[in-house]
């Protein structure tokens, strides 16, 4: 057993230093983080820790809070990952009842026989003493238990343990992307609206213009030149319109399938609102470190790290003898009434043990299978680290960049209507031709769509922004305080790290489409 002990790299003194448990102690493996945001000096970023369990409310937009909500309670996929959390929670009970005896059984039986005259033709019956018909009743029951020598069985726990917080954290992560994917499928709908409201009334203003062409043409004030380009802006701007409708249609499918419901119309419910959501100018992000503590799928990463640590002290257990207790207690009697007599009783117990000496390296094999394993999952924490830091820079940038362009943008539309407005008027009194108003209307239509797309856009990135930070899961909380993630302490070993209250049986109702009114 020494030479066992000393072929796996454990010693008696860390074995006991570890509680008696074969296998390393877990600790959380360190990843790459930058001390700050390459935009940390913008003002606009502020550092403080953010507070936005429901960041959508930013937006202050009534319509918008109610599909959150709606989409928390119905959403289909958040409800496959409540399931699964469920799951684990009973893998977990069934890890813990590894703790007591493994095998228990009780037996009873009874039998009437008869014994042979052919075959014991010698035996005779004796009044009292014996008979060819007799009864047997018996009633027992056997058990047998390995106790945790080695900590197989506590490793296991902590595997299901931190199985359990990797499926929180994991049902947390598509929470966060769920209502990220939700407030986006809303603002494209309505950025969608918004450009087709610029198309249809550059429509209307283009066609007023086309019949003020024809209406000069036909009395000789200018040429028929004009009204081809006035049918020509005309068209190019009415074709852009099936286009837009198509947007508005596919983000309306969307926003009905994150709701947990089939494809409808919610124009009615739209109607209560309008227009693109307004965007702070300002957003919290915190530090990058709070990353570690906040992000959902950064902390199912770690707790799947954790889980494959004890699959390792599991693997270098089977080098060891099981030893175990085994009892057996029973009762027989010829007649039932006396069965529970105490002359009746039986029983056993005593240890046994069982040791795979010849498994041709297929242990040790397992526990470096186990190891890699581990290494992998290590690394993959590590680089889900860096990309969530990627993922906030990108957003970060493109949420203020893209202010920058719709300041531009708006300036630059302002300017061409007042162009055109002058070009109309000289066109109407002869001083010049309609190629100015031309090239101003479709100049014009071009530019107030992509100033609706970028006032979209700039929503939008932040919105990446809040999931990047992994705002949003803290909503399944009632109680929540957000000092409740930023105190975290990850440099203590992973069985410490306070977690939230796991969800219940009760927080996944049956699944029922509920239609939102």
């Amino acid at each position: 057993m020494v030479a066992c002990v000393l072929s796996t790299g454990c010693s008696f003194r860390q074995w006991a230093r570890n509680g008696y448990k074969v296998g390393p102690n877990y600790r959380k493996p360190i990843a790459p983080v930058a001390e700050n945001w390459i935009d940390s000096d913008d003002p606009r970023v502020l550092s403080e820790p953010p507070k936005y369990p429901d960041w959508w409310s930013v937006f202050q937009d009534p319509v918008l809070d109610g599909l959150v909500e709606s989409a928390y309670q119905q959403n289909l996929s958040l409800r496959e990952a409540g399931q699964r959390v469920l799951q684990a929670r009973a893998q977990r009970a069934i890890a813990v009842g590894g703790l007591f005896p493994q095998s228990q059984a009780l037996e009873g039986s009874y039998t009437r026989a008869q014994i042979s005259e052919v075959k014991q033709p010698f035996l005779e019956p004796v009044p009292g003493l014996f008979s060819r018909n007799f009864d047997a009743w018996s009633l027992g029951g056997n058990l047998s238990w390995e106790p945790d020598i080695w900590g197989r069985f506590r490793r296991a726990v902590e595997a299901a343990d931190a199985n359990l917080d990797a499926s929180v954290e994991e049902y947390d992560a598509i929470l966060v992307c769920l209502i990220a994917e939700v407030v986006t499928a809303y603002v494209d709908l309505r950025t969608f609206e918004q450009r087709l409201a610029y198309a249809r009334r550059n429509v209307q203003i283009q066609e007023q213009s086309q019949e003020l062409t024809t209406t000069r043409a036909d009395e000789g004030k200018t040429g028929f030149i004009s009204v081809h380009l006035a049918e020509s802006n005309l068209d190019a701007t009415r074709a852009a319109i099936p286009e837009l409708e198509i947007g508005f249609r596919q983000a309306n499918n969307r926003l009905c399938t994150l709701l947990g419901m089939p494809p409808m119309d919610l124009q009615i419910t739209l109607e209560a609102a309008g227009g693109i959501p307004d965007a702070p100018a300002e957003v919290v992000v915190g530090i990058p470190a709070d990353l570690l503590r906040r992000r959902p799928d950064v902390r199912a990463a770690e707790r799947q790290v954790a889980a494959q640590s004890a699959e390792i002290g599991i693997a270098i257990a089977d080098f060891y003898p099981s030893i175990a207790i085994n009892g057996k207690i029973s009762t027989q009697a010829e007649d039932f009434s006396n069965l529970f007599s105490s002359l009746s009783n039986g029983g056993s117990i005593g240890p046994s043990f069982s040791w795979n000496v010849l498994n041709y390296g297929r242990i040790a094999n397992n526990v470096r299978f186990q190891n890699a394993r581990f290494q992998e999952l290590a690394v993959n924490y590590q680089n889900t680290v860096l990309k969530a830091n990627q993922e906030v820079e990108d957003a970060l940038v493109s949420f203020l960049r893209t202010q920058e362009q719709v300041t531009s943008l708006a300036s630059s539309v302002e300017a061409t209507q007042r162009a055109l407005e002058l070009s109309l008027v000289n066109f109407k009194e002869g001083e010049s031709d309609f190629a100015g108003v031309f090239v101003l209307q479709g100049d014009l239509a071009q530019k107030q769509d992509r100033l609706a797309a970028a006032q979209g856009n700039v929503v939008t990135s932040l919105i990446s922004v809040y999931k990047a930070l992994g705002g949003g899961w803290q909503i399944r909380c009632p109680n929540f305080q957000p000092h409740e993630i930023t105190e975290f302490d990850f440099d203590s070993q992973a069985e410490e790290i306070p977690l939230p209250d796991l969800p219940t049986e009760e927080t996944f109702p049956e699944l029922i489409p509920v239609i939102i009114n």
